[in-house]
């Protein structure tokens, strides 16, 4: 992680992230963090862009936790949990099952972290956060 970070991954995301915190911005935020989530995989993405969207606010924090957290679902790299249960022998696993996991994935989570992203914005301004 330190060696991603120090070879300019850190400084590459932290250009990739807007700098407010209006609903637009922080669904950037979490499309960045979805983005980050599966190519890297959503621990080492959780760890690079906590720091770089803390200073922005709670909400920043809170779109980048639904990027990796929804958004790992996009791809069998995008979580741990999404390889385990690929490799689970006690499961049947039709053959095309990654075509299948990636079509849907790839349709339906981006949609989902947008909505999300939308709905915890809209609540964070309805409670003042």
């Amino acid at each position: 992680m330190t060696a991603l970070a120090d070879r300019g991954g850190a400084a590459l995301l932290d250009r990739l992230l807007p700098a407010g915190a209006g609903v637009g911005s922080l669904v950037v935020v979490a499309l960045v963090a979805m983005l980050a989530a599966n190519l890297l995989n959503n621990l080492p993405a959780t760890l690079l862009l906590v720091p770089l969207a803390a200073p922005v606010g709670p909400e920043a924090v809170l779109a980048v936790l639904i990027g990796v957290g929804v958004g790992a679902s996009a791809t069998y790299a995008g979580s741990l949990a999404n390889l385990l249960w690929l490799r689970n022998p006690a499961l049947e696993h039709p053959r095309d099952v990654g075509r299948r996991f990636h079509a849907v994935g790839l349709l339906v989570t981006p949609v989902l972290v947008v909505v999300a992203t939308a709905v915890m914005a809209g609540t964070a301004a309805l409670v003042g956060a």
